[in-house]
């Protein structure tokens, strides 16, 4: 069993963690639907810096985001 490590990510790449079984641009599109319908998540990720379309996470958006949907 793989440790999942707070660390920067790029979205594709984190995306593709979460959603394995389909390509990465499809894991992108549903990563995005998870964070934007979650207002408390896309708070804690904008108070951090996110803006959509944002192509790296830093790992303080990383923990929030495994804080609210777990890990990948």
């Amino acid at each position: 069993m793989k440790v999942f490590t707070i660390k920067s990510y790029g979205f594709g790449e984190l995306s593709s963690l979460f959603s394995p079984d389909i390509n990465m641009a499809s894991a992108s599109k549903q990563l995005k639907r998870w964070i934007t319908g979650n207002p408390k998540l896309l708070h804690l990720l904008q108070q951090e810096g996110w803006e959509k379309g944002d192509k790296r996470l830093t790992p303080k958006m990383v923990q929030h985001i495994v804080s609210v949907l777990g890990e990948p």
